[in-house]
């Protein structure tokens, strides 16, 4: 390349950089002398946080006003606090003002959309112009003595109510236990140590609260949260409780006051249902903050509490404030409501729900009540129980060890397994046989005594009976009397086909539709078929691999109150009854058993018969299931049921109670269950 060359394209170079420079410089000179211009150029710093950029467009009289350090302090605490951002400004049209430039502001915050008009006064100072800014350029309203806070506006988490207004989970007050450094005795190590070993926790721990570095001799140090001292629903109150309390006032510095707090009144008698709150963890926020959460928001763990989460969450408001310095408030430059969780009205009735748990407290059980005419759930009742307040207030790790090594197992739901249904699945079978027509219900099967096999290709396996008994061996019979032999004929008739087909008609294998998860019954393992006549023989009487849900044993029972339909479970009231398998059973066949069912309870020789009341007719059905590794196994143990209901009721009086007990043996079986059950039954059938 030649030398003449060379320079032409140095001089195109230096010409293109000299025009970059002078439409630059035009242009600046430009923003700078359009008052419009500036303010915008002023505007657009915000979001940049070039709060020195800002203070440089200041005419001197506002700089002599205000040093740079508190401008650049006073924005930035209020944008940021606000987390101003989007900031857009549209001038209006007629400007009515010299040396003013009037104009509208829209920005986003954390509390939504801000709108507003305003003005800035804007004047030339040596050929430019700059902003006199007073706070108002900020907000109207606002005046240099004036502060913005943002301020939450907590919302409610939705209260859960039983079906009369009783609540079950809701607003309520703990007892906050706090300490005053300042008040303590001379021997404050002594002083920790008590108040410790009355709270269980570590005298350690105390001392970590202590030497927070915010606390002062005279302020309130937070150490504990406990359960108020009031009656129960009971009416009993917690001694030991209350002891504690008392105890701990007698120490030097110890105050123990209300706190607001999400409270069980039902305590340990609804809290395998209802569930409790606490803190959310770091992963649930995660997942949720888009949600309203924040991290100290609470949220559902476990039962309804976490079921209805979505619905009982709150959305917290906010407004942004302008407070006077006195502290009033002077105007409110923006505001999100907050949204209080919904209310939610359960079927469920807590005197039901409280006696069936005082009932079998000292038992591993479970109670389903339930009205089997439009399938409200009454009681839904586990025991034995945890306390769903321990988790609100705090559980100790001395109560949490206790619970998880406790032999009965209080943390485990027994009203969502499933368990051996034993003779209460008979009334099943004879619906089932006389509906498909495999059983005449008037047929005499023959008496057996108390042992009978089909044929010696059984080998030893032999099925046993408790109760010998005169007249026919049909249905009727076999039902007052719990005929284990008479219903593994019956299944030996109807057929491993017919009664699986009809057992997956009547809801086994199947989600059952209900609000809580409840595992689904089985009729053999994985609900595959029925492999041998001994398994058919002993599915007959609810043994063999027959596993039930205890609400869909009510679902099931509800059948013979509904011509042979199976009533669809719920729990909220609001729900409109409906079925969950219309025409379960042939409605004939439902209409037998249920004849049949009435005279368990009334005959004298019923299994059910001592559950009877002289004024309302009941209607029903024992079983006694044996849980054992084998037939010759004489250490396993053996499940009461008891389901019974009023037949011929009305929708508004229909009553239906399925309760399944543990251990039952040497204590009477089924027997055992049906004595704990009568005074529930005069009471509340």
């Amino acid at each position: 390349m030649n030398v003449l060359k060379r320079h032409k394209i140095v001089f195109i170079i230096i010409a293109v950089i000299l025009l970059a420079a002078v439409l630059l410089l035009v242009y600046k000179v430009a923003i700078l002398k359009s008052p419009e211009k500036v303010l915008k150029q002023y505007m657009a710093c915000i979001e940049k946080k070039d709060y020195e950029a800002m203070y440089k467009m200041l005419d001197q009289e506002s700089q002599e006003r205000v040093t740079q350090k508190d401008f650049i302090t006073r924005n930035r605490n209020i944008y940021e606090g606000i987390e101003a951002k989007n900031i857009r400004i549209s001038m209006i049209e007629d400007q009515e003002k010299e040396g003013a430039v009037q104009y509208k502001t829209v920005m986003d915050s954390r509390v939504g959309e801000i709108r507003f008009p305003n003005e800035a006064g804007i004047h030339t100072e040596k050929g430019r112009y700059r902003i006199v800014w007073n706070d108002s350029l900020i907000f109207p309203q606002l005046d240099s003595d004036d502060k913005v806070k943002v301020r939450a506006e907590k919302a409610d988490r939705g209260t859960i109510y039983d079906r009369n207004g009783a609540v079950l989970a809701g607003k309520g007050a703990v007892a906050a236990v706090g300490l005053i450094p300042g008040k303590m005795s001379d021997d404050p190590s002594a002083d920790l140590e008590k108040m410790a070993a009355l709270l269980d926790m570590s005298a350690a721990d105390i001392q970590k609260k202590l030497s927070a570095k915010w606390v002062k001799d005279d302020l309130l140090v937070p150490i504990k949260k406990l359960k108020k001292v009031n009656e129960k629903p009971s009416g009993t109150v917690d001694l030991e409780n209350a002891r504690v309390q008392e105890e701990l006032l007698k120490i030097p510095g110890v105050i123990i006051g209300d706190e607001e707090s999400r409270v069980y009144p039902l305590g340990e008698k609804a809290a395998h249902m209802i569930g409790y709150v606490q803190g959310i963890s770091a992963e649930e926020l995660e997942s949720r903050k888009d949600d309203g959460y924040d991290q100290y928001s609470v949220i559902g763990k476990s039962g309804l509490e976490k079921l209805y989460e979505k619905r009982l969450h709150g959305m917290d408001g906010e407004k942004i404030i302008i407070y006077r310095k006195n502290g009033s408030e002077k105007a409110v430059v923006a505001e999100r409501p907050k949204k209080d969780g919904e209310d939610i009205k359960l079927t469920i009735d807590s005197a039901a729900q409280s006696s069936l748990y005082d009932t079998y407290k000292e038992d591993k059980s479970c109670s389903i009540m339930m009205n089997p005419k439009n399938g409200e759930v009454l009681a839904l009742v586990s025991t034995p129980s945890y306390d769903s307040n321990d988790f609100v207030v705090g559980m100790s790790e001395k109560r949490w060890k206790q619970l998880n090594e406790d032999k009965n197992t209080p943390m485990y739901n027994r009203f969502k397994q499933t368990w051996s249904p034993g003779s209460s699945l008979k009334p099943v079978i004879g619906a089932i046989g006389a509906g498909t027509g495999k059983l005449d219900p008037g047929e005499d099967l023959g008496h057996s005594g108390l042992s009978w096999q089909k044929s010696k290709s059984w080998g030893g396996y032999r099925v046993t009976t408790l109760h010998e008994y005169s007249g026919s061996a049909n249905l009727e019979n076999a039902l007052i009397y719990s005929d284990n032999i008479y219903f593994a004929k019956a299944a030996l008739k109807i057929g491993a086909d017919t009664l699986t087909a009809q057992l997956q008609k009547a809801g086994f294998g199947q989600e059952i539709p209900f609000a809580l998860g409840m595992n689904p019954s089985q009729y053999s393992s994985d609900n595959k078929a029925i492999e041998s006549e001994i398994q058919l023989a002993d599915s007959g009487y609810g043994q063999g691999q027959v596993l039930v849900n205890p609400l869909h044993m009510a679902s099931i029972y509800s059948a013979f109150s509904n011509e042979g339909s199976m009533m669809k479970p719920h729990l909220e009231l609001k729900d409109e009854t409906a079925y969950w398998i219309e025409h379960a059973f042939d409605s004939k066949a439902a209409a037998v058993v249920a004849k049949d069912l009435e005279k368990v309870i009334s005959d004298p020789n019923g299994t059910g018969h001592g559950a009877q009341l002289s004024k309302v007719k009941l209607a029903g059905k024992t079983g006694t299931a044996e849980i054992k590794a084998s037939k010759e196994d004489t250490s396993g143990t053996e499940l009461g049921w008891f389901c019974v209901f009023t037949p011929g009721k009305g929708t508004d009086d229909s009553r239906l109670l399925v309760t399944m007990v543990e251990d039952v043996k040497d204590r009477g079986g089924s027997g055992y269950v049906v004595g704990k059950s009568k005074g529930i039954l005069e009471k509340f059938f």
